[in-house]
């Protein structure tokens, strides 16, 4: 893991001018982020058809970009995971309530926990209302606490879980409280699945200073972090000179595999709408920079892109001049199409921006006397954040 982080990190590091930038904010094709002529040819002679297509197609993606970058396909090759094999666990204490997607997720790292399974009791850290922990519970008889932020979700989980018998206690507490750390112990086995930025961080951090027998864990939403940019974990991630901020923490993030044509269409929508009345500020107001609008209803798109311009005006207390509001609609969605073009080179790097994300993880965990297997809990279509971190205290 050391060496492959080293080289991924040297990697990254030289071919930062082909991901390290936001799609959403280059206004015209001049002003692309790299110089390789014959990438941007590829690129602007993609059809919408072909963008989208790619874009739902991670490896084929990156087959195509592989021409322009250098080792790109090599990296992807050598940071593959292979995905955890087991026996499917008991299920029917989730079997109602659970949506389909999600009750996957848990079936199948719940599979993966128990397979490899250290100490005598569960921790389910950021719990919810702990289907995961049902699952640990009615499969290994064993206790599951379930720390929770949310007292709601603490209180419904209790109810299901005493109607099944289930030997769980669930804590209301606030993971980013030292106090926290009072529910760990040597004896458990920590679980997470997709806890978010600092919350898995802070359940890697406590239960490595109460010598946890094992921690599983998913992580998710790197982005979601009380810094303006990312702080290492491991010695050797310390040492790069990659500063990842805020931004570029929620590259790996943008893969999804939800929604149908209506979300697409929303999207489309609400993204070039948002690039239209950036032109229309920028050439009728002057305004150099672009302009945060807050969020919208979806039912509200259907207006059109007039009344879009109108609200968001009135949300900024803005006085927009008459103007050609189809001109600047058309505007839009050719910045829409501008972006989504970009955005696939960056595409190309997002799993390896995950993965040095989760091998620093994987190394600290290393340096405080775990070992670490980095393996896939489930296929991307269940859910493209499937990496799962399996640490075992030595000894």
């Amino acid at each position: 893991m050391q060496t492959l982080f080293q080289q991924l990190d040297t990697f990254l590091t030289h071919t930062q001018n082909y991901w390290r930038f936001e799609p959403f904010h280059h206004s015209a094709e001049p002003a692309l982020p790299w110089s390789e002529p014959k990438l941007k040819e590829w690129l602007l002679g993609l059809s919408e058809r072909q963008i989208e297509t790619f874009k739902a197609q991670p490896d084929t993606l990156i087959e195509q970009l592989a021409p322009f970058i250098a080792n790109l396909t090599d990296f992807h090759t050598l940071t593959a995971l292979h995905k955890i094999q087991h026996s499917a666990p008991e299920l029917t204490a989730i079997e109602q309530g659970v949506p389909g997607r999600k009750y996957d997720q848990v079936r199948l790292m719940g599979g993966a926990a128990l397979a490899h399974h250290h100490g005598s009791e569960w921790l389910e850290w950021c719990s919810g209302k702990g289907y995961l922990g049902r699952v640990l519970a009615q499969n290994s008889q064993q206790r599951v606490t379930s720390f929770e932020f949310q007292q709601a979700l603490c209180e419904s989980g209790q109810a299901d879980a005493d109607a099944l018998q289930l030997e769980m206690h669930f804590i209301q507490g606030d993971a980013f409280d030292g106090a926290s750390q009072a529910v760990f112990h040597r004896q458990q086995h920590a679980v997470a699945l997709h806890a978010c930025g600092d919350l898995h961080v802070r359940l890697m951090q406590y239960a490595s200073r109460a010598s946890l027998s094992a921690i599983t864990l998913s992580p998710c939403c790197y982005h979601l972090i009380e810094d303006e940019t990312y702080q290492p974990l491991s010695q050797f991630a310390r040492n790069s000179a990659l500063h990842l901020s805020r931004s570029e923490l929620r590259i790996p993030l943008q893969e999804t595999v939800t929604g149908g044509e209506r979300v697409r269409r929303h999207r489309f929508a609400e993204m070039s709408y948002r690039l239209g009345l950036d032109e229309l500020l920028r050439y009728e107001l002057s305004m150099e920079q672009y302009l945060p609008v807050p969020s919208i209803k979806k039912s509200q798109l259907s207006a059109g892109f007039e009344a879009f311009c109108q609200w968001a005006a009135q949300q900024k207390q803005l006085s927009l001049p008459e103007v050609d509001y189809a001109g600047y609609q058309q505007r839009g969605e050719q910045r829409f199409w501008l972006m989504e073009r970009l955005s696939l080179v960056q595409q190309g790097f997002r799993r390896l921006l995950e993965m040095w994300l989760v091998l620093d993880k994987a190394l600290y965990l290393n340096e405080q006397g775990y070992q670490v297997t980095l393996s896939e809990f489930c296929d991307r279509a269940t859910t493209p954040r499937n990496i799962l971190i399996h640490a075992v205290k030595s000894g």
